[in-house]
């Protein structure tokens, strides 16, 4: 009887022990999945991290050279007046322009306001003329425009600092924007040389005195 004792003992512990190797490499074998599987996920997370900086960067570059393009491609029809045909002199007497609206010339030693403004009301032209002096560009319209049209463009010119709006009776065009020396007609708000002539001529390198005040100047209705 003591034999089958001990034996039966010793089976038991030989049981408890080959129970606890089993747990043991279960455990080890968790183990190593785990960290392979988080492996898997922060080289998963890390990946996309780095694609997504890289196509972030890519729409950046993209982005940048479509403003390029937009900035040296020609305008279609667009007239240039050469800067040194343009007076650029202060005056407080009135000036008579070669071209209506006008893109330059002496002016008043006072700017439109140009941050955005959309005026009703025709603003007098020797201090429109400032405002392209300091690389803002001008909306002009008159009755051929279809109001539709005047308030797209008054949405674009609102959200847009150093540029400015108002009617222009008297010029050939139903839509025209200027800026120093150049000038192009459109007929619909829509036209792609609109934001053509805004993304090239905003501060562009036309301007005379760029980084120039568009606020605290003459303030129309």
């Amino acid at each position: 009887m003591a034999g089958t004792t001990r034996n039966d003992q010793h089976s038991r512990q030989a049981r408890i022990a080959e129970m606890r190797r089993a747990e043991r490499a279960r455990e080890r074998r968790n183990k190593v999945i785990v960290i392979t599987a988080s492996v898997a996920v922060v080289g998963g997370l890390v990946g996309f991290g780095a694609w997504a900086l890289i196509d972030q960067k890519n729409k950046e570059k993209a982005a940048a050279a479509a403003i390029e393009a937009a900035r040296t491609a020609p305008i279609a029809q667009e007239q240039t007046w050469e800067a040194k045909s343009l007076g650029r002199n202060h005056v407080d007497t009135p000036v008579t322009y070669p071209m209506n609206p006008p893109v330059g010339g002496d002016h008043s030693p006072r700017w439109m306001n140009c941050n955005g403004d959309v005026y009703k009301e025709p603003v007098p032209q020797v201090n429109a003329v400032h405002s392209l002096e300091h690389g803002a560009v001008w909306v002009t319209y008159n009755e051929k425009a279809p109001q539709a049209e005047v308030d797209q463009l008054a949405e674009t010119v609102a959200k847009t600092p150093y540029s400015l709006m108002s009617p222009v009776k008297e010029q050939a065009g139903a839509i025209t924007l200027s800026a120093w020396g150049k000038q192009v007609t459109v007929d619909s708000a829509s036209d792609p040389r609109v934001k053509q002539f805004f993304t090239k001529y905003v501060q562009g390198p036309q301007t005379p005195e760029p980084g120039a005040a568009c606020t605290n100047g003459v303030a129309g209705k």
